[in-house]
């Protein structure tokens, strides 16, 4: 059973940085699809950054040029680089992975979709002052 834990959430000013990391453990050898999740309070969850089994990387909006999402495969923990947070940041991070050839730059929405992944963390909190 593929499992997945994350870290690194903290509390920062506007304009800071911050490194979430995401262990995976039990992953088979195969082809994942690894995603970071984002839920400000009030909103719905939300895809933030991708990355897949041939090192494409794909990103919202709204984080684009600010987040890096990258995997040490070596060992099995994925990244997110976090830099000039802002308030709209701020919120609970998740960690997921799927089984999937896909590529993540062929833009099928699917991919960003929550539902889509059957492998998460438990989630790190990232707080954002003014």
């Amino acid at each position: 059973q593929v499992q997945l834990v994350e870290s690194g959430g903290d509390s920062v000013q506007s304009g800071g940085s911050l490194r979430l990391s995401c262990a995976a453990s039990g992953l088979e050898n195969v082809r994942y699809v690894f995603g970071w999740f984002h839920q400000a309070a009030g909103e719905q969850r939300e895809g933030v950054a991708f990355i897949d089994s041939y090192d494409n990387t794909f990103y919202a909006d709204v984080v684009r040029g600010r987040f890096t999402v990258s995997l040490d495969r070596a060992d099995n923990i994925l990244y997110l680089q976090m830099d000039n947070l802002n308030i709209e940041d701020a919120g609970m991070y998740w960690c997921a992975a799927e089984k999937t050839t896909a590529r993540v730059t062929v833009g099928y929405r699917w991919l960003t979709l929550a539902r889509t992944y059957h492998f998460w963390g438990q989630g790190t909190q990232v707080t954002v002052s003014p």
